[in-house]
């Protein structure tokens, strides 16, 4: 077993000594339970972190998370392996992000939807809630029976704020409608339970809901199963999730996390990194809704044109749209 050990430190050493000869730049992202592959979250910052890679030719190690205890360790791996930046997606890594990043000063993190304040940290947020008005106007000037629903993947704050502004939104052009609600679970592993989805999808669509839309990572999966099998509307969310249903996916509530994650693996390896927050909403782009073959059928001008009115009022101020953030 000592041998074992050796000979893997030796490969190791010899591993980061020919990425460093070869002058790249090192970037890690480590992934939340859904993974890469989650047609969600995941993917987007693994879209933006493959762009970096093609475009900068760096060298790019990914790794996913068993579980929330799995995400320390993974970053003190990653740290003590001369990473020129390690990228964590998720709130979940928030804590362990400020952790390891004291631990070492040298090296430089990113961290997605958690504010963690440090030296060598920067933070990407999103305003989740502008972009989940918009897709709440949608349903609203869509449904015609009045009611709607939401299905949330873990109950934290930050997906009650999904539900607020989506909820906002669709009030704003249905105000006697009604918006049904449920969550998935409490624990990590609600963004990745597809089943549970479908279930609370179809209780909804039951129970009158004629557009759903949930912000639950991988877990959308089971919404959209239900949408086609009731011949109604589902939402996605943060990438563009009109391409799994055709025809059944309304819009997507997008989140610009492969720009995001882009510009900061390009700035770090230019050795223009910087730490503290950003923030990405709907005046910068960073937060959207999605407009594609697939859906512009959907769609008519007149909604588009209602919607696209409701965003620069947003933009310029003129409606304020609530936040759970700051909710009393």
């Amino acid at each position: 077993m000592q041998m074992k050990n050796l000979i893997l430190t030796v490969f190791l050493l010899a591993l980061t000594q020919r990425y460093a000869e070869a002058g790249e730049f090192r970037v890690a992202l480590v992934f939340d339970k859904g993974g890469k592959d989650d047609r969600s979250f995941n993917s987007a910052a693994f879209q933006g972190a493959t762009r970096a890679k093609e475009e900068k030719k760096i060298f790019l190690k990914h790794v996913e998370a068993t579980d929330d205890n799995a995400f320390e360790p993974l970053l003190r791996s990653l740290a003590q392996k001369d990473f020129g930046l390690i990228v964590a997606i998720g709130i979940a890594q928030a804590d362990a992000v400020k952790k390891i990043s004291a631990q070492f000063p040298k090296t430089r993190f990113a961290v997605v939807d958690a504010e963690v304040p440090g030296p060598n940290v920067k933070s990407l947020l999103f305003e989740e809630h502008e972009g989940s008005y918009l897709v709440g106007a949608i349903a609203g000037l869509t449904s015609k029976t009045g009611k709607i629903g939401f299905i949330g993947g873990m109950d934290i704050p930050l997906i009650r704020r999904f539900e607020l502004g989506y909820e906002a939104g669709f009030k704003k052009v249905k105000p006697s409608g009604k918006v049904i609600s449920n969550f998935i679970g409490v624990t990590g592993e609600a963004w990745n339970n597809p089943a549970k989805a479908k279930e609370l999808a179809l209780s909804q669509y039951g129970a009158g809901a004629d557009v759903i839309f949930a912000a639950a990572g991988a877990s959308n999966g089971g919404l959209f199963d239900a949408a086609e099998e009731q011949k109604k509307f589902a939402i996605g969310v943060d990438s563009n999730q009109n391409w799994i249903k055709p025809g059944f996916i309304l819009t997507s509530m997008l989140k610009r996390i492969d720009v995001a994650v882009f510009d900061t693996i390009v700035e770090a390896s230019e050795a223009k990194f910087t730490s503290g927050t950003r923030r990405f909403g709907l005046a910068n782009q960073g937060v959207d809704y999605a407009i594609d073959q697939y859906n512009e059928k959907l769609l008519p001008e007149a909604v588009r044109k209602k919607v696209d009115q409701l965003k620069a009022e947003i933009i310029a101020g003129k409606i304020q749209v609530p936040d759970y953030y700051r909710k009393k």
